[in-house]
């Protein structure tokens, strides 16, 4: 909820109008508070019930004509719930684990065992950090690939005791610098691709915010993937496709549009197995409610899954990745889409 003209920049511009309700309400139940005789319970609702109502009207309009850039932007929302948060609302007694064995511990992907549900689980997910110091140590949760190497480590400790894995992804990319490329990057990441496929535990994963190219697959192999309503999974990010195809990153907007990376998207390509509805105005305007709601579908997949045997799993698995992207041999050699 805004509460001054600071928290007012926090919010997207299309989000404002929804705001500024928010701000006049906080006032309202504040100044009621901080002076008891001045307004009665009666007053207060005769104020805020209106404002209320409006501002939920708001809410329902815009996000029903959100564009595919909105909700990019949305993945990005500066309030939105990060991995470490769900980590400490939707999982119980989280430990973390650290270090790849061969470089260094990685900020950028955080792992740990918890319980889920009163399951146990093998918690893996990008870290994006809060503060701007947390955020430079964790390269905006942009990996090295000393953080994918760290990752699979972890992950196949939960295979060797039979724990179920759970990913949340949300990065723009793995980190691009000439120092990760030299530790072996793009094999750090197809490694973590090969060995996820061939893992012998449910792996469930989650796009919680942004969904970026190799950043995200490197954790990203599972046998059910789940969307939060206004997350994007795509191979490049709106910026960068609109730079290589227009020579112009301001037309990310047509970008996004053209790349399908929104969740009904993805849902429709057969790419995500479920998307996980947000409460009215986004995952940021209520936290809890966001948690309560991704803990009921991870740990009901988890469930689904843990009682298939290793070989079914497996096999489900790389039939679900065969399945993405299906083409047909059409008369004359043309190939198209099935």
């Amino acid at each position: 909820m805004a509460s001054g003209n600071q928290d007012l920049k926090e919010w997207l511009d299309f989000e404002r109008p929804i705001a500024e309700i928010d701000q006049k309400i906080a006032e309202i139940e504040k100044l009621a508070t901080s002076s008891p005789g001045l307004l009665t319970a009666h007053d207060v609702e005769a104020e805020v019930g209106p404002l209320k109502k409006l501002r939920d009207k708001l809410i329902r309009k815009i996000f029903t004509e959100l564009t595919p850039w909105d909700r990019v932007r949305l993945a990005r929302h500066p309030r939105r719930p990060h991995t470490v948060d769900y980590v400490e609302t939707v999982f119980q007694g989280f430990l973390e684990l650290h270090g790849d064995r061969l470089f260094g511990d990685d900020l950028a992907i955080v792992c740990g065992l918890a319980t889920l549900g009163g399951l146990r689980v093998m918690v893996v997910g990008h870290r994006k950090g809060k503060t701007t110091k947390e955020r430079v140590a964790a390269n905006f949760g942009c990996a090295h690939p000393e953080g994918y190497r760290k990752a699979l480590l972890k992950m196949k400790l939960a295979e060797k005791f039979r724990v179920p894995i759970v990913t949340l992804i949300d990065t723009q990319g793995a980190f691009p610098g000439v120092g990760a490329e030299e530790r072996g990057q793009a094999s750090a990441i197809a490694t973590n691709i090969l060995e996820m496929t061939k893992l012998k535990v449910p792996i469930v994963s989650v796009v919680i915010g942004e969904g970026g190219s190799g950043g995200a697959l490197g954790i990203g192999v599972a046998d059910r993937l789940l969307i939060l309503e206004h997350a994007y999974y795509s191979v490049i990010s709106p910026e960068g496709c609109a730079a290589i195809l227009w020579k112009d990153a301001e037309k990310k907007s047509e970008a996004a549009a053209a790349l399908k990376l929104t969740a009904p998207d993805l849902l429709a390509l057969g790419v995500v197995d479920e998307i996980v509805q947000e409460p009215p105005g986004g995952a940021h305007r209520d936290p809890v409610a966001m948690a309560q709601t991704l803990a009921e579908a991870l740990s009901r997949h988890v469930r689904e899954l843990q009682g298939l045997p290793a070989a079914a799993l497996l096999e489900r698995r790389y039939e679900k990745y065969r399945s993405i992207g299906q083409f047909r041999w059409a008369e004359g050699g043309e190939v198209v889409r099935g």
